[in-house]
């Protein structure tokens, strides 16, 4: 694991504070697996131990940069409506693909079928730039159109993925607990967020913090895209 300075560690313990990443859910909607790095219990919500998140963020972080490093492809997920943006611009700087709409069923464990739908809207893509769409009836280049967008918004972020990924990198690993679990299935590590709420034994890097808070997401983010520019 990385070895942070001591200033370096209080610096990031006050940015972890001001980003209130320290706020878990209320305590009647915890999961007691949880109970190591939760620190107090305050107003009825729990609040996170941040030494305890920031060894566990460390580790995850020089995995990440790991996998940089070696070329490996990182798939982002987050269907939580508010992280989107954050998430999405993310990904796309980093050069990793991305799940921000909805989970589609199988998009890891039936992954030959999701990679068809795939090259077609590729295809498609192609014969819209190259003037093909010409050769049809107005009607039928409307449908090809409307078809274009429809993949493109179930697809488009993971259109540039030619395998399975390498890692998934998750948000909310009980929102999307399906990517979760379709990862574990085929050995593909996860990294999360664990809140309170969470099981982190289905999370290979587990960072416990807060999963709700626009300022913690935009945190935990900023630490990724910096762990994954390194090469």
């Amino acid at each position: 694991m990385s070895e942070l300075t001591t200033k370096e560690k209080n610096d990031m313990l006050k940015r972890m504070l001001s980003h209130a990443v320290h706020f878990g859910h209320g305590r009647a909607k915890w999961n007691p697996k949880m109970k190591e790095f939760i620190f107090t219990v305050r107003d009825e919500v729990h609040v996170f131990d941040l030494h305890k998140t920031l060894d566990k963020l460390m580790i995850a972080l020089d995995y990440l940069k790991k996998c940089a490093k070696e070329g490996k492809t990182v798939l982002f997920v987050s269907t939580k409506q508010q992280a989107v943006p954050v998430v999405k611009a993310t990904a796309e700087a980093v050069g990793q693909p991305h799940v921000t709409l909805k989970w589609i069923p199988g998009l890891l464990t039936n992954y030959d079928t999701v990679s068809q739908r795939i090259r077609y809207l590729k295809k498609l893509k192609e014969m819209k730039a190259s003037g093909d769409f010409d050769r049809y009836t107005k009607r039928e280049a409307l449908d090809f159109e409307r078809e274009i967008e429809k993949l493109e918004m179930a697809l488009g972020g993971v259109s540039e993925m030619t395998k399975l990924p390498d890692c998934i990198l998750v948000l909310d690993v009980v929102r999307d607990n399906i990517a979760v679990l379709e990862a574990r299935k085929l050995g593909i590590p996860v990294v999360g967020i664990c809140d309170t709420n969470a099981d982190p034994d289905l999370v290979d890097y587990l960072i416990p913090g807060n999963d709700d808070a626009i300022k913690a997401i935009e945190f935990y983010f900023d630490e990724f895209a910096d762990a994954l520019k390194q090469k």
